[in-house]
């Protein structure tokens, strides 16, 4: 953490000489660059101040920006006003349940409940109305994005909880791995595109990203993998592996969902979030990495997830 806040702190001055020096056609440019770096320092702030107060409290942070990714993913799909009832459900039943399996550490269910319990549902509320126009089309849009923007999400403050053998750093700093690894990654890649970049990797789905800064971003986020293997259960070569499928699996989420929006016709997910776009446009790495490190983390490393609710819930219908 130390080391984001001289990164952030060396990005502050280096914005503010830019500042002053840019020419005028470079001060949007700079403007932009000064934009994400403030919406940087409050983001870092929250998420540390959120992995310092423990588990129940990522939940519920988790839980939040699920809510707002997936209300930025619905308002740019088209929806109908039969659809109004799913959506209620989706919102403040599905989504929250989610969250509450994940906070009392109930796996079993929380890795089913949305892909299959949540995906029948969806379906059968839908046709209910008696709607049948665009019922494939706008179903398969609602259940994508409860797939990612709650399910893939919910799979980070699940970190926090993963037994691990033979390890008693605690899991926060795990999550700040995984989370300081995808955003990195990001970040880097935008550096060295900018830097060198000249190949382009995919111009109709997101013109900056470029062959040398997908490699460039990667290798030294890899680098930095490695120096942070001492706060994670990995000796140096497997944090470089988990870090290259959080790399790998990040940069094609963030295709994925450029493909999304280019076929939407929109540009970014929202403006909540100065200099960067929406909520999904800063997370979007991070959907599609997170669900694979859980598992490989578990598969691995850890002692493995017991299935059954807690003795708790047993308890309130007699075991």
């Amino acid at each position: 953490m130390v080391g984001v806040l001289a990164l952030l702190v060396a990005a502050s001055i280096a914005g503010a000489v830019m500042a002053r020096r840019a020419g005028p056609e470079k001060k949007a440019s700079v403007a932009n660059f000064n934009a994400r770096t403030k919406s940087w320092w409050v983001m870092v702030g929250i998420f540390a101040v959120t992995l310092y107060l423990g588990h129940w409290t990522t939940v519920v942070l988790f839980c939040l920006l699920s809510f707002c990714a997936l209300r930025e993913f619905i308002t740019l799909n088209e929806t109908r006003n039969c659809d109004h009832v799913v959506l209620f459900w989706c919102f403040f039943v599905i989504l929250p349940l989610q969250y509450f399996l994940v906070g009392i550490e109930w796996y079993g269910l929380a890795s089913i409940f949305i892909p299959v319990y949540a995906f029948i549902f969806i379906p059968i509320r839908k046709v209910m109305s008696g709607e049948t126009k665009d019922f494939l089309a706008t179903t398969a849009k609602i259940q994508w994005g409860m797939l990612t923007c709650v399910y893939f999400v919910s799979h980070m403050p699940m970190i926090m909880t993963l037994p691990i053998k033979d390890w008693s750093g605690g899991n926060g700093p795990l999550l700040f791995f995984f989370v300081a690894t995808a955003q990195a990654s990001d970040v880097f890649q935008y550096c060295w595109g900018k830097l060198m970049g000249k190949r382009k990797i995919a111009p109709k789905l997101s013109p900056n990203k470029t062959v040398e800064g997908a490699l460039g971003g990667i290798a030294t986020t890899l680098l930095l993998a490695v120096g942070m293997s001492f706060v994670t259960p990995f000796n140096p070569w497997q944090a470089a592996l988990m870090a290259l499928v959080i790399c790998l699996a990040g940069f094609f989420g963030g295709l994925v969902m450029s493909a999304i929006k280019r076929d939407l016709g929109a540009k970014d997910w929202g403006n909540s979030i100065a200099g960067h776009g929406g909520v999904m446009d800063r997370i979007d790495s991070l959907c599609f990495a997170a669900p694979l490190f859980f598992h490989l983390t578990s598969f691995y490393f850890g002692t493995g997830m017991d299935p059954k609710p807690p003795d708790w819930i047993f308890s309130l219908f007699g075991k």
